[in-house]
């Protein structure tokens, strides 16, 4: 028989983010100014897993029958624009600090990211 094993799911529009330890210069290459660092306003990290979105209701087809029909509705989401292995900059006072099995991560919201950075790659040869 095997051990259980966890995972962390993230719900609705929250980022889960392993938080970079860093004060002027991100890893991702971005320079925050003295008095975002100063202030702690914002903080940076990695996307490790990302929420399904914003529920969204869904509009029934001109069939009056699945009006109603509430037992077979799917969920719908509005997709986010962040991504697994992105790098993030947040506002630090919005994240919520946890532990999961000895890891430190971040979990926040949507709404608190500032900008994304994610590496492109290109399909053309050199």
């Amino acid at each position: 028989m095997s051990p259980l094993r966890k995972k962390l799911i993230v719900v609705g529009d929250r980022l889960l983010v392993r938080p970079e330890e860093g004060e002027e210069r991100t890893d991702a290459g971005l320079y925050l100014p003295q008095t975002a660092v100063t202030a702690r306003q914002a903080r940076g990290g990695w996307v490790v897993s990302v929420g399904p979105g914003v529920p969204v209701a869904t509009i029934p087809d001109d069939d009056d029958e699945n009006l109603f029909d509430m037992e077979n509705a799917q969920p719908h989401y509005m997709p986010m624009q962040a991504q697994e292995g992105d790098y993030c900059l947040f506002l630090k006072k919005a994240a919520v600090e946890v532990t999961f099995e000895k890891k430190g991560y971040l979990i926040v919201p949507n709404s608190a990211v500032l900008v994304l950075v994610r590496e492109d790659i290109d399909p053309r040869p050199n």
